[in-house]
């Protein structure tokens, strides 16, 4: 996992105006109960670019659902959606979730139901584009919905696997079939994801033909985006700047 119960995001900028927020419960493909926390911004002019947020490893956290403010604070439509709801339902749970045991019971084709769900509520709020942004595993998801079939118009993945993961194919592997362009933001004392993997990763977007940025933070870990996290601010100040410029480009 990359965050504690207890952390927050990183502030972006002053806010561009209010927001209205909290949690709500989507219905995936297979008509399965997912839990989600949705941020919008309160202004008669709200960015069409809308934000599929995905967690780490725990699942929807307090950091996921701060981070969703943080982005409607900047007018971007957000909603960040839990893995858990098969097998946990798709309400609110404590800081001592047993999340391993119910990481082990995800299934891909169900999560990509999910996160079209997350981008069908998005869509039906005026956003005519639709980015994920993703952290750890979820960073790993969002370099995944590159794929066609989900229509997005970028993805973003900070500190995400990109490389075949106890067996199973990775972004890497998955990139001939790649269309929206990617940023990936990555931790340069990361011990989990080695340059080399980052590279081989760019070499087959570059290969495929995918337009991406990588950015690695030099002497950063994996998780360096953190309020809390002071040696690294400026960095998560840089990933901010590169994150919403993103959206914008959009």
């Amino acid at each position: 996992m990359c965050y504690e119960p207890d952390a927050a995001p990183p502030v972006a900028a002053s806010p561009a105006g209010p927001t209205t927020s909290g949690r709500v419960t989507l219905t995936s493909a297979d008509q399965a109960e997912i839990g989600a926390y949705q941020a919008l911004p309160v202004t008669p002019d709200p960015s069409t670019v809308g934000v599929l947020v995905l967690p780490d490893n725990r699942g929807l956290s307090g950091f996921y659902e701060s981070l969703a403010v943080r982005l409607a604070e900047q007018g971007h439509p957000a909603i960040a959606v839990d893995y858990f709801g098969r097998t946990a339902g798709p309400g609110e749970r404590g800081p001592d979730f047993p999340f391993m045991e119910h990481l082990r019971k995800l299934n891909r084709d169900e999560l990509f139901g999910d996160f079209d769900a997350g981008a069908a509520w998005l869509r039906g709020r005026g956003c005519e584009a639709v980015v994920p942004l993703g952290f750890c595993m979820g960073g790993r998801f969002a370099f995944m919905t590159a794929l066609e079939r989900f229509g997005f118009a970028g993805v973003i993945g900070l500190y995400g696997y990109p490389d075949e993961l106890f067996g199973a194919t990775g972004p890497t592997q998955l990139a001939p079939g790649f269309t929206a362009p990617v940023l990936g933001m990555f931790g340069g004392a990361d011990e989990g994801i080695s340059p080399a993997v980052v590279d081989t990763f760019g070499e087959a977007l570059d290969s495929a033909g995918v337009a991406h940025e990588f950015v690695t933070y030099p002497g950063a870990p994996h998780g360096f985006f953190e309020l809390g996290n002071e040696e690294f601010a400026d960095a998560s100040a840089d990933a901010w700047r590169r994150i919403l410029g993103f959206l914008a480009e959009r």
